[in-house]
């Protein structure tokens, strides 16, 4: 079997998960299932718990879902993890059934967006869920994990509250939301948490449970990558940042209509007041014509002018002679010795138009929404800040860099948990079975499938798995994926012998990368694929195959 090299060689100067000095309450041991009650609690000898995860999603131990795999990692980390799954959101009362958490919330809406798990693309609320026994629809609230967020700030108010899961990391800066058909400010300031981490949070979270272990304030900790929080304009650990218009990364212009798909070419030419008739004496015309172009000239600052047009008074040969290229010093940079001094990237953070302005203005929104994406290579990446609010009320939501991947050998440790690979027992039916009633369709789903990678170099733009992941691909090593075939074959029932797919997020990504670790941490593009595959892609599928 391989050894667990990475195919990617992004530079990783992260702590390693591996690295930190387990938590007092390790001695405790590994827990068979989560606890989801006080009983269990005091089966396992626990007085009270140090973390509680607060989940929109049943309790299925298992890697495939979120609050399984924060909650191994925590427990390996030695902290006491329980689990408060689908909770009755009208009160407080059932977010205090295992008691107060000694560190703090951790709060998902699930796997899912809550609002695309209760409604259709109609608003329509939908019948059925697929994360809870049963399939029954109704057993988490609309936007869950805002409401989550509050019900646990009711319950116990000077507990912190870290926010994560899709929802929360999908919506980590001012957003259009289709489903009110406005502009949203962040959910940083609407469910008031203290912290959000957004995208693959293992090394946030045990580092930011590390830190609060250690008596650490949860408003001091803004150094964290993957997080985002709410700074107020008079925090003095705002200062000594190099602020940057975000007009400097992308000019905001005019926004094109999308085409309709559903038009033919002759109803889109009528559209637009032309027509797409060929004439034939106009193109016998327009050949005749010659094409001309003038001298470029570059500066250290870039293009000064270009001229590209149509001369017909021009001979062709003229038009085809070579036009040489004037390069004009910059000023600025002579000024300075011949460089130009830019701030260091790991102190510059972006100011983006405010909440404000965005909802204002459409043009605006899409600027914001493009930085948002330049700004998702981890190893280019600066902070984003975005204003919310005027006057006394103001405060800024500030974006920290996207976390640094994860290793091939740390994918292993997260993969390598003790999962029980199965739902909570409290699911089951009186025969200990998961069937009719008891069924949770997620999970069924999953049973026998094997994830083998995280994040997407795709960058399509329907699509949030890049935005949530990255597009830096992070594989597992052959000798995990054997084991947890192993761990398949030896703890889930009704294993026949075959396994439904070896995948994750995106098809056939597993072991690519850049073929530069200078070119992948300086790359600015969205895509590695789109218009066309990227010459330093590296495409040998043979791991896969």
């Amino acid at each position: 079997m391989n050894a667990p090299v990475d195919v990617s060689f992004f530079p990783r100067e992260a702590k390693p998960l591996n690295s930190y000095r387990k938590f007092w309450a390790a001695r405790f041991g590994t827990a068979p299932f989560l606890p989801m009650s006080r009983v269990e609690m005091e089966t396992l000898g626990w007085d009270s718990c140090d973390i509680i995860i607060v989940t929109g999603d049943a309790y299925v131990d298992h890697p495939s879902f979120g609050m399984a795999v924060i909650g191994r990692m925590l427990e390996a980390q030695g902290f006491r993890v329980g689990i408060i799954a689908q909770p009755d959101w009208q009160s407080a009362e059932p977010f205090k059934v295992l008691g107060k958490p000694n560190l703090f919330w951790g709060v998902t809406a699930g796997n899912m967006d809550s609002m695309i798990n209760r409604y259709t693309a109609d608003r329509k609320i939908r019948t059925d869920d697929a994360y809870t026994p049963g399939d029954v629809g109704g057993k988490r609230p609309d936007r869950a994990a805002i409401v989550y967020s509050q019900r646990c700030r009711e319950a116990f108010k000077d507990v912190p509250i870290v926010l994560g899961g899709i929802e929360g990391s999908l919506r980590r800066i001012a957003h259009y939301d289709y489903w009110s058909d406005k502009v949203r400010r962040s959910v940083v300031v609407d469910a008031k948490c203290d912290v959000l981490l957004y995208g693959n949070a293992e090394r946030a979270i045990v580092e930011i449970a590390h830190r609060l272990s250690r008596r650490e304030p949860i408003e001091t900790i803004t150094d964290v990558r993957g997080t985002a929080f709410v700074r107020r304009s008079d925090d003095a650990s705002g200062k000594g940042w190099f602020e940057i218009d975000s007009t400097s990364v992308d000019q905001p212009g005019r926004i094109e209509s999308h085409v309709n798909p559903y038009q033919t070419s002759a109803e889109q030419a009528s559209g637009q007041g032309g027509t797409c008739v060929i004439d034939a004496g106009v193109v016998a015309e327009n050949a005749s014509d010659n094409v001309a172009i003038s001298a470029l000239r570059v500066s250290a600052g870039g293009i000064n002018s270009l001229k590209l047009g149509l001369e017909s008074d021009l001979p062709l040969r003229a038009a085809s002679a070579v036009q040489p290229l004037v390069f004009v010093p910059n000023a600025a940079a002579a000024r300075l010795g011949g460089k130009l001094r830019v701030p260091p990237r790991e102190r510059s953070v972006i100011r983006l138009p405010s909440y404000e302005q965005v909802k204002a203005d459409p043009v605006l929104y899409a600027h914001a929404s493009r930085v948002l994406h330049l700004e998702t290579n981890p190893g280019n990446a600066r902070a984003l800040v975005q204003a919310h609010g005027e006057g006394v009320t103001a405060r800024d939501v500030w974006i920290n860099p996207p976390p640094i991947p994860l290793t091939t050998a740390e994918m292993d440790l997260v993969f390598g948990l003790p999962y029980a690979r199965a739902p909570h027992p409290a699911y089951a039916d009186e025969h200990g079975r998961f069937d009719a009633s008891t069924k949770i369709p997620a999970w069924e789903m999953i049973r026998f499938s094997v994830n083998i990678m995280r994040g997407c170099f795709g960058g399509c733009t329907f699509c949030s798995i890049t935005e949530h992941e990255g597009r830096i691909i992070q594989s597992r090593s052959e000798d995990s994926i054997i084991k947890e075939i192993e761990d398949i074959r030896d703890k889930v029932k009704g294993f026949t012998g075959s396994i439904s797919d070896l995948g994750g997020p995106t098809a056939n990504m597993y072991r690519l990368g850049c073929k530069s670790p200078e070119i992948e941490a300086a790359c600015r593009k969205p895509s590695c694929v789109y218009p066309g595959i990227c010459q330093n892609l590296g495409t040998d599928h043979d791991p896969l195959v």
